[in-house]
Order: C-alpha cells, then sequence, then structure tokens
C-alpha cells in the first residue's frame, strides 16, 4: 500500500473507531470469500464495511471500472483494494473476477448486491455466480446503525439453487438497521 493510500485506509479506520463503529461476528478460517454487503443505503456503508473488515486484520477488495485504474490513479485504487473490470463486456465480468481470484491466496471482495443506494428489489446475482464458479462462501455482513456494528452473519456455501441458499440471508439482514431504512428491500418482497 503507498502511503497515499495507506493515509486514506487510516483516515477511514479512525472514522470507523472513531464513530463509535464495533465488528461483531467473525469470518469463517477461508482465504478467499464473497461479502455479501446490504443493506447498502448510504455512501457511509463503504467506511463500515472497510473498518469492519479491517478490524478482523483483513483487507477488503472491491470491484471498479478499468478506467478508474490508469497511471497513478490506479496504483492508488489497486493499493485500497481495488480489482479492475472491463465492464463492456458484463458477460464475463464474473470470469474477470473468478480468475483474480484463482491467482490470489488471499481475496476477500466485497459486493453490495442491490448495485445501488436506492431502494430495489431486483437484487443482481454476480455476487451468487462468483462465488459459486469460484468455489468459495459467502458471508452475509452488514452495518447496524441502531448498535452501531458491522455484523458478520451466515456462511453460505453456493450449492447451485440461490433461491434456496439466500433464505438464511434475507432473514439475516432483516435484522440489521440499515442508515435508511426506508431504501432497503429483499428480492424476496416483491
Amino acid at each position: 500500500m503507498g502511503p497515499i493510500a495507506r493515509a486514506v485506509h487510516w483516515l477511514l479506520v479512525q472514522c470507523y473507531v472513531r464513530g463509535g463503529w464495533r465488528p461483531e461476528g467473525k469470518l469463517p478460517d477461508d482465504r478467499k470469500m464473497v461479502i455479501m454487503g446490504a443493506s447498502h443505503t448510504s455512501n457511509w456503508d463503504f467506511i463500515v464495511f472497510v473498518g469492519t473488515i479491517d478490524a478482523v486484520g483483513r483487507q477488503a477488495r472491491f470491484i471498479g471500472k478499468h478506467s478508474l485504474f490508469k497511471g497513478a490513479m490506479g496504483r492508488f485504487m489497486r493499493s485500497l483494494g481495488g480489482v479492475p473490470v472491463d465492464r463492456s463486456s458484463p458477460q464475463d465480468l464474473v470470469g474477470q473476477i473468478v480468475a483474480r481470484m484463482e491467482a490470489s491466496e488471499d481475496f476477500l471482495l466485497v459486493i453490495a448486491p442491490e448495485g445501488t443506494r436506492s431502494r430495489t428489489t431486483d437484487w443482481r446475482s454476480g455476487f451468487y455466480q462468483i462465488a459459486l464458479r469460484a468455489g468459495v462462501p459467502i458471508v452475509c455482513a452488514g452495518p447496524d446503525y441502531a448498535r452501531k456494528r458491522g455484523v458478520f452473519g451466515p456462511v453460505i456455501r453456493p450449492t447451485g439453487d440461490m433461491a434456496a441458499d439466500l433464505k438464511p440471508a434475507f432473514e439475516f439482514f432483516r435484522t440489521l438497521r440499515p442508515r435508511h431504512p426506508e431504501r432497503a428491500a429483499f428480492p424476496d418482497q416483491a
């Protein structure tokens, strides 16, 4: 991690700690996983995820469009955990991430399944497809603003039956209070 990225990371973690946030729960022993982060209703959620994952001694990875990873900005984004993807071929996005995951010894990818901070019941399935193809667990995690906790919940080992596999996830996410509860919704509420 370069000095600027280290300073930004430190600042994000300080916002988390000084804001009174604490982690709750634990990650599985796996070195590779997809963290399904929901309900994503605020830009502050990013700070909660960075702080929570840092508090358990790991580094989060996140997906960004490849154009953000050029020159000095690219070095900065990568050092913060960014993974560039070419979104012009979305059908291959899963393959791009699976290849990166397979080439790494340690890869903890955080994805907001909603794909937006707005209310939606149409969650994307990329997080599930990545975990299924890479053979890694999905860890449910989310911010609980009522208690100032970044909470790790159920661990899901994908079987290929997404609807059945995600039932514990929906139950878990309903126990957490997002920053903007009016924006939180789940696919099974349609």
